[in-house]
């Protein structure tokens, strides 16, 4: 019994060593760190401009926002069919443009009013305000706590037990006493 145990120990053992190395090993991963780094970096000197118009091009929202400081870069993103989604971000080469950009909100490119503000640093891991089911849009309250296939009877829908399907209690609908006739 004793050499069983420790037996098991060892075994312990070495898989807390194998754990540290594979810690060890993860946390200098060269440019880990430093390419989280740049990338705040870049995040502090880009903004995200919502409303762009689907035939507006890199080059004229560079044009619109030359007079608040050199334009990086311009990123107008697309579906997976290439499609504008209606937004972009334009990064600059100092991070005090962004300050002179903000004042650009609300002004029109192409016809549409655009709404400019500072890009946030995506955080993975981490979506905001996304829940699952619930709030607007839920099929009701499901007392089994799975999901319910189209053709369930009623009474478990969203609406309690009720007085179950139709109106009332007993009878065959319309005035009848619901035998006979």
């Amino acid at each position: 019994m004793k050499a069983r145990l420790q037996e098991m120990e060892d075994e312990a053992n070495k898989l807390r060593d194998m754990q540290a190395k594979v810690e060890e090993e993860m946390n200098t991963i060269p440019g880990g760190a430093e390419a989280n780094a740049n990338r705040e970096e870049a995040d502090s000197r880009s903004i995200h401009v919502g409303g762009v118009d689907y035939a507006c091009t890199p080059e004229e929202l560079q044009m619109h926002f030359q007079s608040c400081g050199t334009v990086n870069r311009v990123t107008i993103l697309t579906d997976k069919y290439e499609n504008p989604k209606g937004f972009a971000y334009v990064e600059f080469l100092e991070a005090d443009a962004v300050a002179n950009a903000l004042l650009l909100n609300d002004t029109e490119v192409h016809g549409r009013k655009i709404k400019v503000s500072a890009k946030r640093t995506n955080v993975p891991g981490m979506k905001a305000g996304r829940g699952g089911r619930g709030g607007r849009g839920g099929r009701g309250w499901n007392p089994y706590g799975m999901m319910m296939p189209m053709m369930m009877p009623m009474p478990y829908m969203g609406r309690g037990r009720g007085r179950g399907r139709g109106r009332g209690g007993r009878g065959g609908g319309r005035g009848g006493g619901g035998r006979g006739g």
